[in-house]
């Protein structure tokens, strides 16, 4: 396992006491991560040393910007496998990633009819911006089913291409259930049938290690600030030639080769759809954290997630009216969700803060998944490389004070 206390050592957020003199025990990971001093120095860098606007300048804070901007992009590249660092569009977030598919793939190419499968286990990022393409449009919406375990049933996918779906869009790992789904067989499957296969990496890419190239995913969509990085940069990978075709997302600055009073020309890729002022700062300190998580090892991170995960799973399980969502340890990443007894979720989570251990309640942005299982919320445990078996023992300890609390 990694030595996560001294990984802790790394994250300035781990200095503090919360809610007066408690250990600050951090398993939200999955709704965002906490940020190494690495990454915070080389954005206070770039302020107090070379900003300046991108692309668009001849001086040499531009220029010097510019380059970081742009180094950073092949950072996050080589670190999923993306040859041609081109097909890379930086976005603010996963969920404008696949907006951006929805509305400039999805309203050129999908016409009335056409189906788009999904799966049960989506989080909302992944079903609402087809949602308002299927309206809009009048293509209906397919979904996979998920067994008694809350794994994915293939078997019901291949039925699902059955319908000829025109797009298939799925999640690496669920939010919720923790799933790591089969996604290079199930692309080959939508491949097999011309699909256009789009895939949610929000939780994957932080925890375990992705080839891109390998998955053969046509999109590949994931953000910054679940690995380590910044909020408000997030990343598109997207086949060359769907993005050739593909019309520009937004309009203004940047995106244009040629602006006339007759019309435009949109630039090249991947600038045809980075309309505007980027988050520079963030964007490089995205680069700054690949290099933090290059470091120490997506495998040994992955692995040491594993154990954590394991050793968290046998201590819930043996929990009195404590009911783990989805399948065991050795089939799910590192995210445990539980309901307990009949107390509410935010009641689970306000107890448990008051000793320090900060955990998600609520639907985890998944409310159908949260139907689909015929419950109203869950309590959401997400670990990462600063967590260790301590955090689970206080969390463990917390849920025994809420009972207690609860009756």
């Amino acid at each position: 396992m990694l030595n996560s206390r001294n990984i802790r050592k790394d994250f300035p957020i781990f200095n503090r006491l919360v809610n007066g003199d408690k250990r600050l025990v951090y398993l939200d990971s999955a709704a965002s991560s906490q940020k190494p001093q690495t990454v915070l120095d080389i954005m206070n860098d770039v302020y107090e040393k070379h900003y300046a606007n991108i692309h668009r300048g001849i001086h040499a804070l531009a220029e010097e910007s510019t380059e970081l901007y742009e180094v950073a992009r092949k950072k996050v590249s080589d670190f999923v496998h993306i040859p041609d660092p081109t097909q890379m569009i930086f976005t603010r977030n996963t969920t404008e990633s696949i907006n951006l598919v929805a509305y400039a793939w999805g309203r050129k190419f999908l016409k009335t009819g056409d189906h788009i499968l999904l799966t049960r286990m989506e989080h909302h990022s992944n079903l609402v911006p087809w949602y308002m393409l299927a309206k809009e449009k009048d293509v209906k919406i397919d979904f996979t089913e998920i067994d008694e375990q809350g794994l994915l049933d293939l078997e019901d996918f291949q039925k699902q291409l059955n319908h000829k779906p025109k797009l298939v869009a799925f999640a690496h790992m669920s939010n919720v259930l923790g799933v790591i789904n089969p996604v290079k067989k199930m692309t080959e499957m939508a491949h097999r049938i011309g699909a256009i296969v789009l895939i949610d990496g929000a939780q994957s890419v932080p925890h375990l290690p992705v080839d891109i190239q390998d998955i053969g995913a046509d999109f590949y969509a994931f953000s910054a600030h679940k690995m380590c990085g910044p909020t408000g940069v997030g990343i598109l990978y997207g086949n060359k030639k769907l993005l050739n075709e593909m019309d520009p997302f937004l309009g203004g600055g940047d995106m244009i080769r040629k602006v006339t009073y007759d019309g435009f020309q949109p630039n090249e890729l991947p600038y045809k759809f980075e309309a505007g002022t980027p988050a520079i700062a963030e964007a490089i300190g995205f680069g700054a954290a690949i290099d933090y998580l290059s470091g120490i090892g997506m495998k040994e991170i992955h692995s040491h997630e594993c154990q954590i995960t394991a050793y968290a799973y046998d201590a819930l399980k043996e929990t009195a009216g404590l009911t783990i969502l989805g399948p065991s340890a050795e089939k799910r990443g590192g995210v445990i969700s539980f309901t307990l007894k009949d107390i509410h979720p935010h009641d689970v989570a306000q107890v448990l803060d008051s000793e320090g251990i900060a955990v998600r309640a609520g639907h985890h942005c998944a409310m159908p998944l949260h139907q689909k299982l015929d419950i109203p919320a869950s309590t959401r445990a997400s670990f990462y490389l600063y967590n260790d078996e301590a955090d689970i023992d206080a969390l463990v300890m917390g849920i025994n004070k809420v009972k207690k609390v609860f009756g």
